[in-house]
């Protein structure tokens, strides 16, 4: 081998070790946590939260695969549901199970990564009291193993998750605050109905005890 070689491949092995001692010194996990203020009760926007079917209607991966084959379990809510899914290369292939439920307050999955590459998280969607309405937040945590710290290098992975779970939040928002609104007006019509039912009642109470007042005997005595 050349002294130009031996040089090269010097500095190679310099590039390699050194690139693996900055892959090393990144963060052993990861966390992403998003969340949103959302004009509806707690229990309307868990509602939103603790079902795949609801899910699929408002996830922000939906967009990017309209194509995207999913499968849910017979059950699509409560502890052992799941939900799988195979797309594109945006959004790969994955495993959704809920593991924990308290309800109206949060939801906790076992998120599996099957490709491009595999990983396992935790995703949480939690739902706390915020005035007349509630917050909803959208948490995933998880372990860096060496292809995620080295993909972390080049790629901002909270800012690229991040946006997704604001535009997944978004839309619960959305739809948490419509059906806040249908619950609201069907509780005033069937208030406003009640209430018309009710006066309808009185009046013809009155009516009742009005012709009963005509018709007894007359201010003569006279039968």
């Amino acid at each position: 081998m050349s002294g130009a070689l031996k040089v090269a491949g010097a500095v190679v092995v310099v590039a390699l070790v050194g690139l693996g001692v900055v892959v090393s010194m990144q963060p052993d996990d990861m966390r992403v946590e998003r969340s949103i203020h959302v004009d509806a009760t707690p229990e309307v926007t868990f509602d939103q939260m603790d079902d795949f079917e609801s899910f699929a209607s408002w996830s922000p991966w939906g967009d990017l695969d309209p194509e995207m084959h999913t499968e849910m379990s017979d059950a699509t809510s409560g502890v052992g549901a799941t939900y799988y899914w195979k797309g594109n290369s945006q959004v790969g292939e994955g495993r959704m199970t809920i593991v924990e439920v308290e309800p109206g307050k949060m939801v906790r999955q076992k998120l599996e990564f099957m490709a491009p590459w595999e990983a396992e998280n935790e995703v949480v969607f939690g739902v706390t009291p915020d005035g007349d309405g509630s917050t909803a937040t959208w948490t995933m945590t998880g372990h860096n193993d060496f292809v995620a710290k080295m993909a972390g290098l080049f790629m901002d992975m909270d800012g690229m998750i991040g946006a997704d779970f604001s535009k997944g939040l978004a839309r619960i928002k959305d739809r948490a605050e419509a059906d806040a609104k249908r619950i609201a007006d069907e509780k005033a019509a069937a208030e406003a109905a009640a209430a018309e039912a009710a006066a309808a009642e009185a009046a013809a109470q009155d009516a009742m005890a009005a012709d009963g007042g005509a018709g007894g005997p007359d201010a003569s005595g006279t039968e």
